[in-house]
């Protein structure tokens, strides 16, 4: 099949929405299809191949990480991408790329399928505090019920964004489809050099958060739960790899709270080179994000052998509700402290734990969820050709 995917985010921007585009495609073209990969372009530098399709982008209020796609050159690309003969097009998501998407889709005629991988009403919260949060919720829940008019099919990464999708009134068809990850990522990486690059010794517990330092990502609580488990174990250090615009907040809570030798701050890690030894470094991945629609990062921990806390709320619970390789505390500082301390101390425990998450994490390779969106498409390109498409009237 030839597959356009559109999106308004992508590498060198790191997030899970990124690190799900580029796994699919490389998937996908391990599978024999052709994905043309239409993105903004950024500041940054990126080396990108020849089906990455790169449009002006300005940068976007609120969060200047991400960029918007200019109107004229989207108009300037949508010629050529009509010229082509696309089986379906995959928009990835909700903004500029949803309707340079649909209205690509319409005039070739052809199917057109969107991921949800982002749960807006909290997302929203954390970046326009100053409207009631009632409003944003209203407003959240109308834009999915009208994107999902737009398009045949919703894919989701979880059953639990599926389920609030419903709530919502969304009548589309559904497809649950988390992303997985790569086999390359059940390689053994090396942990003790990350230490040591660190300098942090090999007997001291370490916890790690990998992820983008926002304010959905919820890592105030992490820090709040470690204040409560130094009580307990004292060289506890909890090492956050990532950037984002909660970082300059959080340095000073920590140091606010005295816990500038217990929180050590990385900055991003390149994910092929530095990545890898840092998850296989760590003792724990923590992680008490309430707006993740799956939560990639705990199968990657997962897959280096590294035991899992995380509280279980929205695309998380379909990882760690299974209580394998992972302990899953109540959603309050004490209770998630007290795992810290219990995983800590127990070292049976945590090698038992690590050998679950190992095996856990092969159920999620990547190349066989691929598989599953290959047969979705052909479901959905032979329902648009036979006139059953599952887009909803207005």
């Amino acid at each position: 099949m030839r597959i356009l995917m559109i999106s308004d985010v992508y590498f060198p921007r790191v997030n899970g929405v990124s690190t799900s585009i580029q796994t699919f495609r490389h998937e996908l073209q391990s599978l024999g299809h052709e994905i043309t990969l239409v993105v903004p372009d950024y500041p940054a530098p990126h080396a990108d191949d020849n089906g990455i399709k790169r449009v002006a982008a300005r940068t976007v209020p609120f969060d200047p990480e991400d960029r918007m796609m200019k109107s004229a050159a989207v108009r300037a690309l949508t010629k050529e991408l009509q010229s082509a003969h696309y089986d379906l097009v995959h928009i990835q998501t909700p903004f500029v790329a949803h309707y340079l998407g649909v209205k690509l889709a319409k005039r070739m005629g052809i199917a057109c399928v969107e991921t949800y991988h982002t749960f807006f009403e909290e997302y929203l919260y954390h970046y326009i505090p100053f409207i009631p949060r009632a409003w944003l919720r209203s407003l959240a829940r109308r834009f999915a019920r009208a994107h999902g008019r737009d398009v045949d099919e919703l894919i989701v990464p979880s059953s639990a964004m599926r389920d609030r999708l419903l709530e919502y009134g969304v009548t589309t068809p559904m497809s649950v489809l988390p992303t997985g990850i790569p086999e390359a990522d059940f390689s053994d990486a090396d942990g003790s050099a990350f230490r040591r690059k660190y300098n942090i010794e090999s007997t001291r517990p370490m916890l790690l958060f990998v992820g983008r330092v926002a304010f959905e990502k919820n890592i105030d609580f992490l820090i709040r739960s470690l204040a409560i488990a130094v009580r307990s174990v004292s060289d506890l250090l909890l090492v956050i790899a990532g950037e984002g615009p909660a970082l300059p907040r959080l340095r000073r809570e920590v140091a606010k709270m005295k816990l500038d030798d217990n929180v050590l701050f990385i900055g991003y890690l390149d994910r092929a080179r530095e990545l890898p030894g840092c998850y296989a470094a760590a003792d724990a991945f923590v992680f008490a994000s309430r707006t993740e629609t799956q939560g990639l990062v705990l199968l990657e921990a997962m897959a280096l052998g590294v035991p899992v806390i995380s509280l279980a709320v929205m695309g998380t619970c379909d990882i760690v509700n299974a209580r394998r390789g992972a302990l899953v505390p109540r959603d309050n500082e004490s209770d998630f402290a007290s795992s810290i301390v219990k995983l800590a101390g127990d070292d049976e425990l945590r090698l038992r734990l690590a050998r679950e998450a190992r095996e856990y994490a092969r159920e999620w390779k990547s190349g066989v969820i691929a598989g599953k969106l290959v047969d979705l498409y052909e479901q959905v390109v032979d329902r648009h050709s036979s006139g059953c498409a599952g887009v909803q009237p207005a």
